[in-house]
């Protein structure tokens, strides 16, 4: 007597070949779907969510090219400076760090109490 096959996804017997795992093209679908979603690394969820806040944040204070705020104020809002996506270096050799288009640098002087912010385009200029 063969045994009776269920579907992965809804339990229902699954009826066919003999290898088949889903009832339909929609459990099927269902299934690698669940999957993906519980297999999706937490880390990278964590560090992306970080970095478009991080980018939010300096784009509000960054209306008129070249600015400078205070840290505390950025962190209060949630921004961390240990999430950027790359670094510049000018002719100064001052560390602009880029969360994709908006740079900031901590300013010398004043216990590193403040940030200039720019974009990335006045920047470079």
């Amino acid at each position: 007597m063969e045994k009776s096959k269920t579907c992965l996804s809804c339990n229902k017997e699954v009826s066919g070949r003999s290898d088949k795992k889903f009832c339909d093209a929609y459990c099927k679908s269902s299934f690698h779907y669940n999957k993906m979603i519980e297999d999706t690394p937490k880390f990278y969820s964590r560090v992306d969510k970080q970095l478009k806040l991080n980018r939010r944040i300096l784009k509000i204070y960054n209306k008129a090219g070249k600015v400078t705020v205070r840290t505390n104020v950025l962190l209060d809002l949630g921004f961390d400076p240990n999430f950027f996506t790359h670094y510049w270096k000018n002719n100064k050799d001052e560390v602009y760090l880029f969360v994709y288009e908006f740079g900031f640098m901590k300013k010398k002087g004043e216990r590193n109490r403040e940030v200039c912010i720019g974009k990335m385009a006045r920047l470079y200029a």
